[in-house]
């Protein structure tokens, strides 16, 4: 990804915070929802949704299933809303920051598991999923204490990874019970080294895609940090 694609990513970021979460961040604002307030409502929601998962309560029924994903929406929407509200009241702190980074590791952990005892991922894919997510954020933490400001840096950034997991499993629902009621079956199919129950082939596919976009990243954040510590060291070296 070269500067340009960094800026272009950052200005569609902005833009899009402005243009859809300007009046659920005022109204949370005028109701004296603190930036760590709107955090601690992020991951008990994600907790929330991966209990109800890990108990396989995806496929309860065909309406109770779709609490999990208006759950994990609200999580996806507080992330969000947490940073922007702290920047409108002039509440950006330290140690906001560092408890806003560790409650959204915890949360991906947290949900990850979930998926692993629910039996949507297998416990091998689910771990190296997990570690996939955590090097994606370590190569942050660490390219930004070398100064390397990683802002809108890599594909599958953490609103990226909700954005795209909530989708996944509103199709997979939407496949599952559809074939269902047609077909007085759902359409499922078991590959016991990915999944540890049947699923949608969707659902198989978007598992295999998900994991190739997280290491896809990972290669990004690496390749721009070394590359731009590599330059700055050559311009030091001019000087």
């Amino acid at each position: 990804m070269n500067e340009i694609e960094d800026i272009d990513k950052r200005a569609r970021q902005r833009e899009f915070s402005y243009r859809f979460i300007d009046r659920p961040v005022e109204f949370l604002i005028r109701h004296n929802f603190t930036p760590n307030k709107i955090s601690y409502i992020g991951f008990v929601c994600t907790l929330v949704a991966s209990l109800i998962i890990a108990i396989y309560g995806l496929f309860f029924s065909i309406w109770l299933s779709w609490i999990i994903p208006a759950i994990i929406g609200i999580a996806g929407a507080m992330d969000l809303f947490d940073g922007e509200v702290a920047r409108r009241t002039n509440k950006e702190t330290q140690a906001g920051a560092f408890l806003d980074s560790n409650l959204d590791r915890l949360s991906d952990a947290i949900f990850i598991l979930g998926l692993i005892y629910g039996g949507l991922v297998n416990y091998l894919i689910g771990y190296i999923i997990l570690f996939l997510v955590i090097m994606i954020s370590y190569t942050r933490s660490r390219a930004e204490n070398e100064g390397v400001n990683m802002e809108g840096i890599g594909f599958m950034e953490r609103a990226e990874r909700i954005l795209f997991l909530l989708f996944v499993i509103i199709i997979e629902l939407i496949l599952y019970f559809s074939t269902f009621l047609l077909l007085n079956e759902p359409l499922t199919i078991f590959i016991p080294f990915i999944t540890s129950i049947p699923v949608t082939p969707v659902f198989l596919i978007s598992i295999l895609i998900y994991i190739f976009t997280l290491i896809y990243t990972i290669l990004q954040r690496l390749n721009y940090t070394f590359k731009t510590l590599k330059n700055h060291n050559a311009n030091l070296e001019e000087k």
